[in-house]
């Protein structure tokens, strides 16, 4: 084990290395292509190559051929491992001097507290798909979820079309308006138990850790905003990209909570962008 992650700790001792690692990581489980893996850290695609190809060396990136196009994915078993090696060799399995904060905290029971849980939606501007997925949860399941949502981008608006779907399904639009991820990370912030990006833009940025660390995944859903076309045509993408984040959060809003751990939790909620289906909803 030794040898194998002295290979891995010199794979990731590089800053734009640790960069592609660090967005696939917050992809996973995702497949991302190499292309949008380039334009996200700004790199060449032959520089980029030779960056994957010295992780995939290191078995800590995998690669999978999706058509003519190449996908990458962290390969955590690998990761585990060198965890496991900086705890058990250099550390000597010693708690007090190096914690495994890995898998004990991922194997806590996820209870189901008295007070409800918060939920935050983030995508790039705060018009559309988290706006949605706001006011899903809210109509779904308001009664054991408190709903947020932000962009990224430091200044956006409501997009008409957007709005204009969610009043026409019966939401409250009142509330809603377009805001930045800034304003819930200050200190009277409420913390999340829940962190979900909902469009890739959004996954591929690096930000903070978000306080209490909550779980997080991300749901991609393509972009109405950039549908073109007639305006019925603009009003389908909208249709589309609603019904495909009500399928997503209703099943969200169905797991048993009470009855799983951290981890599973984690992998079920990763799940729901391919399990909980696309077809457009009424």
């Amino acid at each position: 084990m030794e040898s194998a992650a002295i290979i891995r700790f010199t794979a990731l001792g590089h800053e734009n290395r640790l960069a592609v690692f660090r967005l696939l990581s917050r992809r996973y489980p995702d497949a991302v292509p190499a292309g949008e893996i380039a334009r996200a850290l700004g790199l060449k695609p032959n520089t980029l190559s030779a960056y994957l190809a010295t992780l995939m060396q290191a078995g800590l990136v995998g690669q999978t051929r999706a058509g003519t196009s190449l996908k990458y994915r962290v390969e955590w078993d690998a990761v585990q491992g060198l965890i496991d090696f900086l705890f058990l060799d250099c550390c000597r399995g010693r708690p007090d001097l190096c914690p495994p904060l890995s898998r004990p905290a991922m194997q806590e029971a996820f209870v189901m507290p008295d007070t409800k849980l918060n939920v935050l939606f983030i995508c790039s501007g705060n018009s559309a798909r988290s706006i949605f997925a706001e006011s899903i949860l809210r109509q779904e399941a308001g009664d054991r979820f408190n709903a947020f949502s932000a962009g990224t981008r430091p200044q956006s608006e409501l997009n008409p079309f957007a709005v204009e779907l969610l009043a026409a399904k019966g939401h409250d639009t009142t509330p809603l308006r377009a805001k930045t991820q800034d304003e819930f990370r200050g200190s009277d912030a409420p913390v999340m138990d829940f962190v979900f990006t909902v469009c890739d833009r959004a996954a591929n940025e690096e930000c903070a850790a978000w306080e209490g660390q909550p779980i997080t995944a991300h749901w991609g859903v393509a972009d109405p905003v950039q549908a073109e076309g007639t305006d019925a045509e603009k009003r389908l993408a909208f249709q589309q990209a609603y019904g495909q984040l009500r399928n997503r959060i209703r099943a969200f809003t169905a797991l048993p909570f009470e009855t799983l751990d951290r981890a599973s939790l984690q992998r079920r909620v990763d799940a729901l962008e391919s399990d909980a289906g696309d077809e457009v909803q009424a």
